[in-house]
């Protein structure tokens, strides 16, 4: 009987140090995971940006998925959980989540938080007819204005996070070289297209900073921000300016609905005239997670190459 209690509490205390031994491996995994910078980005553009000069090497949270509208979208509670266990909090800024400007201003006491836009030079950005002293917010169709974030975030996660410095550096190096050749594509692409004909039309204004780089006259249905519906005379007035112009094709948007731009073209055709829906381009959101549209590079290629064969 002795023995067997003894065989007994012998398997206990094998049992019990196996299960310490186990517990402080996943203690120790545990803290090597939670070693990793934890960062919250915004948009999809800006998650796919930080993605690739984090990579393994941070914790990346995007907040906003294909299709969904930064300048509608609200926090909730899952969303502000996130924000406030994030080391680093990235964003676009310049009102484009406006309805989360309020849940930012609190993070900056305590937390690292970025507006990414707002680090670029003023006088560069496209003023909004919309709102005194705003800018237009879509700056990641700037190639060169991107570059600008990935040094800038390239920059902060070092500070974060100095022992992976060096690779963070590097990663930022590789992602430049891929904006270069997307520059060097997009111009290639565009030149086939005849100056005359580069006239974009869209369901809202987010590609100023494209057509300022590219030689497009972008006329947008709705404003700066999808906030602000369009009017029946809106829609008359941009019927005339197809028809005069003799556009080809008009386009609808990834992350705004569609009704507004059929609603257009309804109106193009009661006057006696047709206008084709070249396609839905990604405005403020990428493509779906694993597609190449759902990356930056991938979705500039796409939208560039749906414009040129529309209009064509």
């Amino acid at each position: 009987m002795y023995k067997h209690n003894n065989k007994k509490m012998k398997f206990k205390k094998t049992y019990i140090l196996c299960f310490l031994i186990a517990s402080l491996f996943s203690c120790k995994n545990n803290t090597e995971s939670s070693s990793k910078i934890r960062v919250v980005v915004t948009t999809s553009m800006l998650t796919d940006l930080v993605k690739n000069i984090g990579g393994d090497l941070i914790e990346l949270e995007g907040l906003m998925g294909a299709g969904v509208d930064p300048h509608l979208y609200k926090a909730s509670e899952g969303d502000v959980t996130k924000l406030y266990t994030a080391d680093v909090i990235f964003y676009n800024g310049l009102h484009l989540e406006g309805k989360l400007v309020e849940v930012f201003e609190k993070m900056k006491q305590n937390k690292t938080t970025i507006a990414l836009g707002e680090s670029l030079a003023k006088q560069t950005l496209i003023g909004s007819d919309y709102f005194a002293s705003n800018y237009d917010p879509h700056v990641w169709f700037n190639i060169q204005y991107f570059k600008q974030f990935s040094d800038k975030v390239t920059l902060v996660l070092s500070e974060k996070d100095p022992k992976n410095a060096t690779n963070f550096a590097a990663n930022n190096l590789l992602f430049q070289k891929e904006l270069d050749l997307l520059e060097i594509k997009i111009k290639s692409t565009i030149a086939t297209l005849p100056e005359e004909k580069r006239i974009l039309v869209t369901a809202h204004d987010a590609f100023n900073y494209f057509g300022k780089s590219y030689g497009f006259k972008v006329v947008g249905l709705q404003g700066l921000s999808t906030a602000t519906e369009a009017g029946v005379q809106d829609v008359i007035k941009l019927s005339d300016f197809i028809i005069k112009n003799k556009v080809k094709a008009v386009f609808i948007e990834s992350s705004v609905p569609r009704r507004t731009i059929e609603a257009l073209q309804a109106a193009v055709l009661s006057k006696g005239h047709q206008v084709a829906i070249g396609g839905s381009l990604y405005s403020d959101a990428l493509g779906d997670a694993g597609s190449i549209e759902g990356t930056y590079v991938g979705m500039f290629l796409y939208n560039v190459n749906t414009i040129v064969n529309a209009l064509q």
